[in-house]
């Protein structure tokens, strides 16, 4: 069966020349297109594709606040942001909210129409743009033990280093000493680098990072 997918992005000729791509694949159908957040939400109630394609800055709402009502209300849609930005932080935000790629208006057509199939199959897809933003490593990182993990992951939600010891029970200087040994393990800079690489690198999975 085709891939069902809705576009949503408030540029016509984007929208235009998306929809010239996607029409070209016979595996995949796309089910409807819209101009702002509402009309996206609108579209992914009604038609649930099994892709949403979203531009993350869109009028009415944005992109990451659909993939955030779409994991919330646990429905059967990958959400795939398509954008200009390749900041870290928003790639951070849209992966906590729940979307399951992230793709680079700079793409090629075929980049992301693999993108599109690999999040319809239940992977996780980032830019490869994306992806070299980060600090490259030409090693397999040293595996976290299992509570350099739980700190990884708490951090990786936003949680402050104060907030992580309250939850782990142990020092907030203890936290700092895990977070130190997690970027030398990753060859990382900071805890956006860290969680970044360790998606990567499958240290932590997407879905760990979403409980």
């Amino acid at each position: 069966m085709a891939i069902r997918v809705i576009l949503a992005d408030d540029h016509p000729l984007t929208r235009e020349g998306l929809r010239s791509y996607l029409e070209h694949e016979s595996d995949i159908q796309l089910v409807g297109e819209a101009a702002d957040g509402i009309a996206a939400w609108n579209l992914i109630e009604r038609e649930l594709p099994d892709v949403a394609l979203l531009d993350i800055r869109m009028p009415g709402e944005d992109g990451i606040s659909l993939a955030r009502k779409v994991r919330e209300r646990k429905l059967p849609v990958a959400v795939l942001m398509l954008t200009t930005y390749d900041a870290q932080q928003y790639v951070l935000a849209a992966l906590r909210a729940g979307a399951k790629g992230y793709v680079l208006k700079t793409a090629t057509p075929d980049d992301l129409i693999q993108a599109i199939r690999t999040v319809a199959s239940g992977g996780v897809y980032l830019d490869r743009e994306v992806s070299s933003s980060v600090k490259a490593v030409d090693f397999m990182p040293e595996s976290l033990s299992p509570r350099e993990q739980e700190v990884l992951l708490l951090a990786g939600r936003g949680l402050s280093s104060k907030e992580v010891a309250s939850q782990l029970i142990i020092s907030e200087r203890t936290v700092q000493t895990h977070l130190a040994s997690i970027y030398d393990k990753l060859g990382a800079r900071n805890k956006t680098e860290a969680l970044l690489l360790a998606l990567k690198y499958g240290v932590v999975t997407l879905e760990d990072l979403l409980e």
